[in-house]
């Protein structure tokens, strides 16, 4: 029986599960998620609190760069190597990049657009991000780092020649598209749970909290959302990262003529209730549910939902037994286990040479030797000591290269503490400018309404004042009435046109009104009257 203690570290939290095999037999003996602000003691805490202090480690790399090469089928093994190494430094090229600085994997698929090629899936990986993901986890025995869009699908049942997509939303977003049962190719979206986390944050100012707000947040589908309440408040912090993702993963599954069969949704964004509903409801050409690891039955004690919470972890300790995709581990092998490889010596009973069964050459050493195999000791005695020379100066030159890395990187650090504050006081700045912003403008609008207010007070018993100087002796005023703002309408009549003329003549050339206007007399009986109608100037 073999274990691992799978380790999924993000920005603020890890997700951790230890992996047991036996046989064929797969478990997850104790798992959980861990917040931190200092992630070394973090690790320490979970390794102590899991016993699993000799136990062999996995952890997620992060920041790895995906290429796509094509490559003929019937290259060889050397010639395909030296192949996809030309194609990535002919992109490294392209992009003005030193590819001495990646350490890289790769993954051989099918190419389902011609027959007579490979899909090549390259994976580069900077080497100073590798070396500080290795230095979270020094001291314990790591054995495997791996990225997780390529083994969160050691937690899908995949039968022959079927075609699925694994929509995997932590910190960012990974969609593995996987066709004919084997993985086919990766994207990686911005979008993610760190952008719902961190919307919520900067209301609850805990993380913490904000992940736990997350999982007891429910999604109304288009047919429930009338039985909306209170609690789904957070949802317009959720809800616009869920729908460019979907928008995404509909593009994505457009591109390929061939139809998925189904749509796994895993990661902390799984854990939101309903989401697997919400996704239906866009992917209707496909079935969309929570991948649920398929070794693991439901149990009296936990739910589903408590695994699926760290499936991301669960899947990178099944890379460290073995499980999954070969060749994508970017953990290198020691020195001393690579020499002991390479120069394996069997001791037996018969003195004929002979090949073990992985075509190393071996020797019996309880007979004479005879002339040739001295030689070959000889030759290979100045071999080992070349090798013990060039390893003890590569030792050397990789103690002083870590030394100024590790250097490098406390200058790093320390800059982007420095470059921190001043984002920090820089979003200050903008908070304290914007509020003076919206003091400025209130009292400006105040301002107005007062002047406005002056301007308009005394208005209308200076109109009467003006209009009592220039109204003729036969004309009477039958009412004056204020309608809206400094609209006036006056009524007026009169036994003569003339004298209605003459005072709308004058309240127009006296400026009184502005704008003025009036209706045609109407005579009625002995009288005539007449509406005008104009603005306070």
């Amino acid at each position: 029986m073999s274990s691992c203690l799978g380790l999924y570290i993000e920005e603020h939290l890890i997700k951790y599960a230890k992996v047991t095999k036996d046989h064929d037999k797969i478990s997850v003996e104790t798992f959980g998620v861990k917040f931190y602000d200092k992630i070394n003691e973090a690790i320490t805490q979970i390794i102590k609190e899991t016993y699993s202090q000799k136990t062999p480690i996995s952890i997620n790399i992060s920041e790895e760069m995906y290429n796509y090469f094509d490559m003929f089928a019937l290259l060889t093994k050397n010639d395909l190597q030296k192949a996809i190494k030309t194609e990535f430094e002919s992109y490294c090229s392209e992009k003005d990049y030193n590819p001495n600085a990646f350490e890289t994997r790769y993954a051989i698929t099918e190419n389902i657009l011609d027959k007579q090629k490979f899909k090549i899936i390259h994976i580069a990986e900077n080497k100073i991000e590798l070396n500080k993901r290795f230095q979270e986890v020094e001291g314990y025995k790591l054995i495997n780092a791996s990225p997780i869009s390529m083994s969160i699908p050691n937690l899908v049942k995949i039968g022959k020649d079927s075609n699925c997509i694994v929509v995997n939303i932590e910190d960012k977003t990974t969609v593995t598209t996987i066709l004919k049962s084997k993985v086919y190719n990766i994207d990686i979206l911005d979008e993610g749970s760190t952008d719902i986390l961190s919307r919520i944050n900067s209301k609850e100012n805990s993380y913490a909290k904000s992940y736990e707000i997350c999982k007891d947040t429910t999604i109304y589908t288009s047919e429930g959302r009338t039985l909306q309440t209170e609690e789904t408040s957070y949802l317009e912090d959720i809800m616009p990262t869920l729908f460019t993702i979907v928008e995404k993963v509909r593009n994505i599954m457009q591109s390929y003529s061939e139809k998925f069969e189904k749509i796994y949704i895993t990661g902390t964004g799984a854990l939101i209730n309903n989401v697997d509903l919400y996704f239906q409801e866009y992917l209707n050409e496909t079935t969309c549910e929570i991948l649920r690891p398929y070794f693991i039955n439901q149990t009296k004690d936990l739910t589903i939902k408590d695994y699926i919470e760290v499936n991301s972890a669960i899947s990178i300790g099944l890379m460290g037994l073995g499980e999954g995709i070969t060749g994508i581990n970017f953990r290198k092998k020691s020195f001393a286990e690579d020499l002991s490889n390479a120069l394996k010596i069997e001791v037996g009973t018969s003195k004929k040479d002979k090949k073990d069964k992985s075509g190393l050459l071996t020797w019996d050493l309880n007979q004479q030797l005879d002339k040739t195999e001295k030689n070959l000791l000889r030759v290979a005695v100045g071999f080992l000591i070349l090798i013990i020379i060039y390893s003890g100066f590569s030792m050397l030159l990789g103690n002083q290269i870590e030394k100024k890395q590790q250097q490098a990187q406390e200058s790093i650090n320390k800059t982007n503490a420095q470059i921190s504050l001043a984002n920090k006081d820089n979003e200050k700045i903008k908070t304290k400018t914007n509020n003076y912003t919206t003091l400025i403008k209130n009292l400006e609008e105040e301002n107005n309404k007062l002047s406005e207010r002056n301007r308009t007070r005394n208005s209308i018993p200076n109109l009467l004042n003006q209009i009592m100087t220039v109204i003729p002796e036969n004309v009477q005023l039958t009412s004056i009435e204020n309608t809206t703002g400094t609209h006036i309408v006056i009524n007026a009549q009169s036994d003569k046109y003339e004298q209605l003329g003459y005072l709308k003549a004058k309240i127009k050339t006296d400026v009184i009104l502005t704008n003025v206007i009036s209706t045609a007399g109407q005579k009625d009986s002995n009288a005539v009257t007449v509406k005008i109608e104009g603005d306070l100037p």
